[in-house]
C-alpha cells in the first residue's frame, strides 16, 4: 500500500489541463431499451482512434445518484462513458450488477465507432460504482452472459468500493451495516489470481466510511495471497469517503498514462 499525501499545492501541480472543449458528448444512448435509467453518455474527441476508454459508474449506495462524466477524466483525449443503471428497490442488487455488465458489453461492442479501443477499456467507479466494477472484474459470469471476457478489461479501478457484500443488499436481508458478510455478492468472495489488473484507491483510513480503508486493504492482501501480480493500492491521506473521488480521478489518469 502506498499512502498518498495530497495537498492543495500538490493537486495544482499534477492536475491536468481539462480538454473538455475538444469533446463531443452523445447523451442518453440506451443499452437496455426496457429500462429508462439504462443509458450512457459517451464523450469523445472527433477523429481520434484507438484511444483508451474509461467506463464510469456513479456512487450513491445503489439507491440514488445518476450518471455523470467527471470533468477530470476529460484530460487526455480518452473516451469516457458515463453509465446509468437501475436503483434499489426498483431492481435487486444482482440486477444492478447485471445492468453494469450490459453497459460494459455495449461499450466493448460499439466503442470503436467513437474512437475507443475495445482492448483498452478501464472500468472505474466511486463507492457503489466501485463495488460494481469490482464485481464485474472478479465474477466473470456477469460479463460472460453478454459475450465479454472480464479478463479482457485493461484494468479495474474501484474508488472506495465495497469489497464485502454491499450494505444495501445486507439491509434488504435485515443485516446491519456494521455486520460484515462475504458471499457471492461480495468481490472478496470471487478473488482469483488471473483477474484483470486492479487500481484500488481509498480515502484516509481514519475518515473513510465504515472503515472502508481496512476493507480494501484486506481485499488487496487477499488478492496478493491468491497470486494476483498486478494490483496497486493507494490511500489518500486526509480525504474522506465523499472527498476522495476528485483526487482519485487524477491518480487514475496517471495510472492509465503509465500503462500505455
Amino acid at each position: 500500500m502506498r499512502k498518498i499525501v495530497l495537498t492543495v499545492l500538490a493537486l495544482l501541480c499534477v492536475a491536468p489541463v481539462f480538454a473538455g472543449g475538444k469533446y463531443r458528448t452523445d447523451r442518453d444512448i440506451p443499452y437496455r431499451e426496457e429500462f429508462a435509467r439504462c443509458k450512457l453518455d459517451v464523450s469523445y474527441v472527433k477523429k481520434a482512434s484507438d484511444r483508451p476508454v474509461i467506463v464510469w459508474f456513479h456512487g450513491g449506495g445503489l439507491t440514488e445518484g445518476a450518471k455523470h462524466t467527471p470533468e477530470a477524466l476529460l484530460a487526455q483525449d480518452y473516451v469516457v462513458v458515463a453509465a446509468g443503471y437501475r436503483l434499489y428497490p426498483e431492481a435487486q442488487v444482482v440486477d444492478i450488477i447485471d445492468d453494469a455488465a450490459a453497459a460494459v458489453a455495449w461499450v466493448a461492442k460499439n466503442i470503436s465507432r467513437y474512437g475507443g479501443s475495445p482492448s483498452k477499456i478501464y472500468l472505474a467507479g466511486h463507492s457503489a460504482g466501485g463495488y460494481l466494477v469490482a464485481m464485474l472484474g472478479l465474477d466473470k459470469h456477469y460479463l460472460a452472459k453478454y459475450g465479454v471476457d472480464a479478463d479482457s478489461m485493461a484494468a479495474i479501478a474501484p474508488y472506495s468500493g465495497q469489497m464485502i457484500t454491499h450494505f444495501t443488499e445486507r439491509a434488504a436481508r435485515g443485516i446491519p451495516a456494521t455486520r460484515p458478510v462475504v458471499d457471492e455478492l461480495a468481490p472478496l468472495y470471487h478473488i482469483r489470481p488471473d483477474a484483470p489488473p486492479f487500481l484500488v484507491i481509498t480515502g484516509g483510513r481514519d475518515v473513510e466510511l465504515y472503515r472502508r480503508y481496512e476493507e480494501n486493504a484486506y481485499f488487496v492482501e487477499m488478492m496478493k495471497l491468491a497470486g494476483h501480480k498486478d494490483i496497486v493500492f493507494l490511500e489518500e491521506d486526509g480525504f474522506d469517503h465523499g472527498g476522495m473521488a476528485a483526487p482519485a480521478h487524477l491518480l487514475l489518469m496517471k495510472y492509465i498514462k503509465e500503462r500505455l
